[in-house]
């Protein structure tokens, strides 16, 4: 029981230092506006799990871009065009999780606005 309890203190540390990252606060807020206007313009449990999963797809890419990037930095601090490959990769998965779930916020709430 101890191992569980301290596996899920050191998840809750990780994702509180995601948390802390620009980007991720960006992204977070942007899921929080989605989540509010799904309760005002009350969704249906199909609209709802659209809306959930692309939230997690993006808040997923970005804690993982965020994680790329520490271990690229970590490596080195110079400039090496290998590694900016790397990182550019890591934030197009995170522009293109973006994308898809900006498509799914219209077409599930440009109807219900219309």
């Amino acid at each position: 029981m101890t191992s569980i309890l301290t596996s899920i203190k050191h998840t809750m540390s990780g994702i509180n230092l995601f948390f802390k990252e620009r980007n991720a606060q960006i992204q977070l807020s942007f899921g929080i506006i989605a989540i509010i206007m799904g309760v005002i313009l009350k969704l249906n449990t199909m609209e709802w799990i659209a809306v959930l999963i692309a939230i997690g797809m993006v808040l997923i890419a970005e804690m993982f871009n965020s994680c790329i990037e520490q271990v690229c930095d970590f490596n080195t601090l110079e400039i090496d065009p290998r590694i900016k490959v790397i990182k550019d990769m890591a934030a197009g998965a995170v522009l293109i999780a973006a994308l898809i779930s900006i498509a799914i916020a219209c077409f599930v709430f440009i109807p219900k606005l219309l």
